[in-house]
């Protein structure tokens, strides 16, 4: 699930749950021994009986198919992380996230591989994981699926999610740290922090709101395009308007929906607990009952609120669609 982008401004990453929860599901659930045997027969098949599997693909990225999934993907797993990406031609948000997924393999170093399967032309690979909807990114190791997600995410989520796979199976598949070491040797000079943004962090961190703000106010009125800043700005600003509210606020805002006040201050609260559907759901809920300024200040701060979260986020878009419909 995509959560808000922050709190720690400077790495502009968003803090983000598992997507959705198919990997307990899949974890020594499913066996892959099936699509081995089928894959094994077919091969056999082809070459007249003889023995079908090959060395492993090479590369980073690599196309599977039901014949090449035992050597490219289960044999392959025992050394280094596999990633299985099911996609289909047709699919749009397929479209997004596979070109981002080429370029995080790429950038790898061998520490994982991506393995494209096409699961029009092979369904059965699908059908073995049980993916209910398409992208499904499943992550195999040892052999076995170790967790999975669905839908198109944003690049921060993702990183976190692979960094996290390659944290745990660090010590299990030599291929990780085989990648990791040469990376290391390769490695160019890291240039220094900017001070400017250090500051800033260091006011964040210490709870220093208001000394954080006019630290990123400081580096956009230098440079006012700094996307960087901006970003981190508004946690800023989210984070000391959430810090002293209290989460009664919810059940006040329950009580007389159409309080401007009492709605915002509820959907700051869902925010910050990770609820954003909730939150615009019930600052548009309050958008159709008002009218004047305070419509305005409920429309405004809906805004506000989908800036921190990446502008390709679903439930943003949606809310974006929700939000047009209760205005017009």
């Amino acid at each position: 699930m995509t959560q808000p982008r922050g709190p720690a401004p400077r790495s502009g990453a968003q803090s983000a749950e598992s997507s959705p929860a198919i990997s307990g599901s899949l974890a020594g659930a499913v066996d892959l021994s099936g699509l081995k045997q089928r894959a094994e027969a077919a091969s056999q098949q082809q070459s007249g009986g003889g023995q079908a599997a090959g060395p492993p693909s090479a590369g980073a990225v690599i196309d599977v198919t039901e014949q090449s999934f035992q050597t490219d993907v289960v044999e392959r797993s025992m050394q280094q992380l596999v990633v299985v990406d099911l996609w289909a031609e047709w699919c749009g948000p397929c479209k997004q996230l596979g070109p981002l997924l080429d370029k995080l393999a790429q950038e790898s170093n061998g520490a994982w591989v991506l393995a494209k399967v096409d699961v029009d032309a092979n369904p059965r690979i699908a059908q073995l994981f049980g993916a209910q909807s398409i992208p499904t990114v499943v992550a195999i190791a040892g052999g076995q699926p170790v967790d999975a997600f669905s839908g198109a995410l944003p690049e921060p989520e993702i990183r976190k999610w692979l960094d996290s796979l390659l944290d745990a199976l660090r010590d299990k598949l030599p291929g990780i740290q085989a990648a990791e070491q040469g990376e290391q040797e390769e490695a160019p000079v890291e240039e220094p922090e900017d001070p400017r943004f250090t500051e800033a962090e260091a006011a964040f961190e210490r709870g220093d709101f208001a000394e954080a703000e006019a630290a990123y106010q400081r580096i956009l009125d230098e440079e006012p395009a700094n996307e960087e800043a901006k970003a981190a700005m508004n946690q800023v600003r989210f984070a000391a308007r959430t810090d002293s509210l209290d989460p009664a606020v919810i059940a006040t805002s329950d009580a007389d929906p159409a309080d401007a006040t009492a709605a915002m201050s509820a959907a700051d609260v869902e925010v910050a607990r990770q609820q954003p559907e909730q939150a615009f759901a019930r600052l548009i809920a309050a958008i159709r009952v008002n009218a004047g300024d305070d419509k305005d200040q409920l429309r405004n701060h809906l805004v506000e609120l989908f800036e921190l979260f990446d502008p390709a986020d679903e439930r943003v878009m949606k809310a974006r669609r929700d939000l047009a419909s209760a205005l017009f």
